[in-house]
């Protein structure tokens, strides 16, 4: 049997040939035997396949004697909140977020929205797939479970409502399935939002939802300029992220945005902890400390960050790669709260976001995560941290090789998935450092990657 769907997170494949609704059924068995769930939530995203991926899901999990709460359509944050808001014994998203249209895949969690990934239980899973199975001497129920209107209001009680004002939005839903709840939110705000491949299509008509590509950003941009908006905002297919333009059409880089939220959260509580990633710090860490917060580094990836949360109690967690954490949304990653977030900072301000972004720009101009294909990258690794070693003033492993200097830090880290090595740079103040070590810093890793060949 071909198990190459199971991922070190989440599960992901081609469809049929590596993920198919008969395997579909012994993972839902699997879940049930492995976990012990007695009531598990089940929805599903916008792809063609995964109507009939879910009822094969489904289907496993009352065979193995669960009673399965089905939300239907929806988003990755709407099991979430599903399984943490009515106390559910467990979770399960059929989606593939911004993977090819011939992909699909599922996330799974456990009580309280607690990711189950590989060192958790879903290698467990994957193992009690290969084993027979029998059917359960009582089989489970399908209940349908409608969550929309509880899951609106919970967004809404992120912000002050009456501290909005009208405003001009460009959202792009990318034909995923964000524009459904921005169609549910919108009588609650007086924001105009003007739509862009609003309707779920899972053909991606307009390409895969992955607004992280520059060739998708285009068209957000355009838009944002056209309409004279205040900012864009688009979404991958399953919106656990966001992403945003501001009036000028710029796309905003994740990292600004994490530290534009630590503000925003710590403004609204008067304190806390917020859990960070190690690629890029010092701009959040600044705007944390400002704040009367307290920053926590941890390593990348949503299962480290989401239980760093929990056992610090922090308020809000961010990556760089545009997933935002909250501990009132079960320490989970939403699309939708950011947003939210960041139009009320409009609004309480007064200010575009060019201005709130560019000042934190000009204080600590970054280069963006850079990827570069290295046939032997710990070697390439080691070799970076031995030259620059003497001159630094901080080294740490949390995540890979971060080494801050006096003016200027970088981060290396290795892919999990492919023999890449993800490089970010930062500087203080100071652009063309930034750039002149990024360039120092790429030139060595090409330099390096040869000898070790």
């Amino acid at each position: 049997m071909d198990l190459s769907c199971f991922k070190a997170y989440d599960l992901r494949g081609r469809v049929p040939d590596q993920l198919d609704p008969e395997l579909a059924n012994l993972i839902g068995r699997a879940y049930v035997d492995v976990t012990g769930a007695k009531n598990v939530v089940v929805g599903y995203d916008i792809r063609l396949s995964s109507p009939d991926i879910a009822e094969a899901l489904r289907a496993g999990l009352i065979a193995a004697g669960a009673d399965v709460f089905d939300i239907g359509l929806c988003g990755t944050e709407q099991v979430y909140f599903a399984t943490s808001h009515y106390g559910m014994d467990g979770g399960i998203m059929v989606t593939a977020s911004h993977n090819p249209k011939d992909h699909n895949g599922m996330k799974l969690v456990g009580p309280e929205s607690r990711p189950i990934s590989s060192d958790t239980g879903l290698n467990a899973i994957r193992d009690r797939v290969r084993e027979p199975f029998q059917d359960a001497p009582v089989l489970g129920r399908v209940k349908h479970l409608a969550v929309a209107q509880d899951y609106v209001q919970h967004l809404l009680g992120y912000i002050d409502a009456a501290a909005l004002r009208p405003m001009k939005l460009v959202v792009n839903a990318g034909n995923g399935g964000a524009g459904a709840v921005i169609d549910a939110l919108e009588p609650h705000l007086p924001f105009e939002f003007v739509r862009l491949h609003h309707q779920p299509d899972g053909e991606f008509p307009n390409g895969v939802p992955n607004p992280l590509l520059e060739e998708n950003r285009a068209v957000t941009a355009q838009a944002v300029v056209r309409e004279q908006a205040a900012m864009g905002i688009a979404w991958d297919g399953d919106y656990d992220r966001c992403f945003f333009f501001d009036e000028t059409g710029r796309f905003i880089e994740g990292y600004y945005i994490v530290g534009l939220l630590a503000d925003q959260f710590l403004r609204k509580a008067g304190g806390g902890k917020v859990i960070h990633d190690p690629r890029l710090t010092w701009n959040t860490l600044d705007l944390v400390r400002q704040a009367g917060g307290e920053p926590v580094e941890s390593k990348t990836g949503h299962a480290f960050i989401k239980q760093r949360m929990r056992d610090e109690d922090a308020i809000y967690g961010g990556e760089m790669s545009a997933h935002h954490y909250f501990r009132d949304f079960a320490y989970c990653d939403s699309g939708m709260i950011p947003w939210l977030l960041v139009a009320e900072r409009l609004c309480q301000s007064g200010q575009t976001l060019s201005s709130l972004i560019d000042a934190r720009i000009d204080a600590y101009p970054a280069s963006g995560e850079i990827n570069r294909t290295i046939d032997r990258p710990a070697a390439v690794i080691e070799a970076i941290e031995h030259l620059y070693r003497n001159k630094a003033e901080r080294i740490s492993y949390v995540d890979g090789l971060s080494m801050e200097f006096s003016r200027w830090r970088f981060n290396l880290r290795m892919s999990n998935t492919e023999p890449v090595v993800r490089l970010n740079v930062e500087a203080r103040g100071d652009v063309e450092l930034m750039r002149e070590k990024t360039a120092e810093l790429l030139a060595q890793m090409e330099r390096l990657n040869t000898l070790a060949a």
